[in-house]
């Protein structure tokens, strides 16, 4: 696309109030962000009252400082955006990446965990990293301390290599004392992020940025995760992606492995090293290999996709939002259940529900059971 055009995709991707389903839906209807900028005033008042567009001139900015950092954006319907990523239900619109960005179309595993692992734990997740890597997978984590660095250190330096996806902008560095890091990855892996230039890390964004490290992955290896940590958010969203996911098993008298024995429970599967890894990969690898690359040039197509399923019987996302909260309490409610109450599709069920744990607001059970959690 022109410059142009990637700027007012830019602009609305930065405008408060407008989130990945939002612009996807506003590119469905107008055709291009050129013209969803030309005729905004066109737009119904209820869509446009609560959005605040971005200055074009801090998006001319951010276009220069990008570039100046080596770094550059790449659009949802570019034909080098990840297809895995663009199948999602919510895919970044836009990214801004550093690095080779061919590792964007390796196969890839993701591997999380505590950011207070155990010496075991970072010991195994960097052998494990390091052993995929040499052969030719990429690890993709999130930079965080334990266990994710302890992964991107394995791989650095082998044929696979790494991406860090980042909740920061890519000119930031979180924690701090992953500068060095993270300027490693930059030159001989890939630095990925959704969010601004110059951007801060805050709480909310990093649930959000493990949506990214699941879509980018073929499965999700959890080696370290207490209860209810972000680590165990990135496996449940790799489960609603369709992604594989994997837990080391451990002592239940350390908090740390409390959370992977769950989802071994729960059906992970159980891996010790990096040929149990291969064992479950590989044959996802093959079968992609086999498959046609999806015609997909514009991310139209992909919401056209989306909206030509077929009639669902809730399609705004608030109401849907305010019907499932209604219909839950803290009594745990089977997601099947909930589906039917909301007459809703799964999909958009999970979706919300995703959303409402992403806030703090969920807590899931066993059985495929869910219940609000209330301050």
């Amino acid at each position: 696309m022109d410059q142009r055009e990637a700027l007012a995709r830019l602009r609305l991707c930065r405008s408060n109030g407008i989130g990945p389903r939002a612009f996807g839906k506003l590119l469905f209807r107008m055709g291009s962000a050129i013209e969803v900028l030309e005729r905004w005033h066109e737009l119904p008042a209820i869509a446009t009252s609560q959005v605040r567009l971005a200055d074009p001139a801090a998006m001319e900015r951010e276009w220069t400082a990008t570039e100046q950092d080596d770094a550059r954006f790449l659009f949802l319907g570019d034909a080098d955006y990840p297809d895995a990523l663009a199948q999602i239900h919510d895919p970044p619109p836009v990214l801004t990446i550093k690095g080779r960005m061919e590792l964007l179309a390796a196969p890839a595993v993701a591997i999380v965990g505590s950011r207070h692992a155990s010496g075991n734990g970072r010991t195994l997740a960097r052998t494990m990293a390091h052993d995929l890597a040499c052969g030719d997978i990429t690890v993709v984590s999130g930079l965080a301390r334990g266990i994710d660095t302890a992964a991107h250190e394995g791989a650095l330096g082998q044929p696979g290599a790494t991406v860090a996806v980042v909740a920061t902008g890519i000119d930031q560095v979180y924690p701090e004392q992953n500068a060095s890091l993270a300027e490693e990855i930059g030159a001989q892996g890939l630095l990925v992020t959704e969010r601004p230039f110059g951007a801060q890390p805050r709480a909310q964004a990093f649930p959000a940025r493990n949506r990214i490290i699941a879509g980018l992955s073929l499965g999700v290896l959890v080696v370290e995760a207490a209860p209810r940590s972000g680590s165990l958010v990135t496996a449940r969203l790799a489960l609603e992606q369709g992604r594989e996911v994997m837990a080391v098993p451990g002592s239940p008298l350390d908090e740390r492995h409390r959370g992977t024995n769950q989802l071994i429970k729960d059906g992970a599967v159980l891996v010790e090293d990096a040929a149990d890894i291969r064992a479950v990969i590989d044959p996802l690898v093959a079968r992609k290999a086999r498959l046609p690359r999806p015609a997909m040039t514009a991310p139209t197509r992909t919401f056209k996709a989306r909206h030509d399923a077929g009639p669902t019987p809730v399609q705004d996302a608030d109401v849907l939002t305010a019907r499932v909260v209604s219909f839950l309490g803290p009594e745990p409610l089977a997601v099947d259940d909930l589906v039917r109450q909301c007459q809703a599709t799964t999909a958009q069920i999970h979706e919300t529900l995703i959303e409402l744990e992403l806030a703090g607001r969920l807590e899931r059970h066993g059985g495929n059971r869910v219940s609000l959690l209330f301050a």
